[in-house]
């Protein structure tokens, strides 16, 4: 018996592929072999990322309340510390937030942790 070469299993996964590969450029978004070399680099690089992103927004965050701590005559250092050690417990995504959109709650942080770290 003649071995079935173009089944519905296989066009199934070539599909598949070639529709994770759409909005690809040139070959890439319809050829097989392109297309499925193209799609393995780009899952591999959407994993990585999605854990990269975490990351990059807690450096954003970082520099957002050390540059507003800085305004208020703080190092960024001192200013966790003084949180610390007040037992002030927020994270770097609020203080960030807090930073940019209430500057004057920010302020008084600030102060309280001045005066624990002087």
């Amino acid at each position: 018996m003649p071995r079935a070469i173009d089944g519905s299993s296989r066009r199934k996964r070539r599909k598949k592929i070639l529709k994770l590969a759409k909005g690809f450029q040139g070959t890439k978004k319809n050829l097989f072999r392109d297309a499925r070399e193209a799609v393995d680099r780009s899952l591999k690089y959407a994993y990585r990322d999605r854990r990269r992103r975490k990351r990059d927004f807690r450096r954003l965050w970082i520099i957002r309340i050390n540059i507003a701590a800085r305004q208020e005559g703080i190092t960024y250092n001192r200013f966790i510390t003084g949180l610390k050690s007040a037992q002030i417990d927020l994270n770097r995504k609020i203080l960030a937030d807090m930073a940019v959109n209430d500057p004057a709650s920010f302020k008084k942080l600030v102060g309280v942790a001045k005066d624990k770290v002087a």
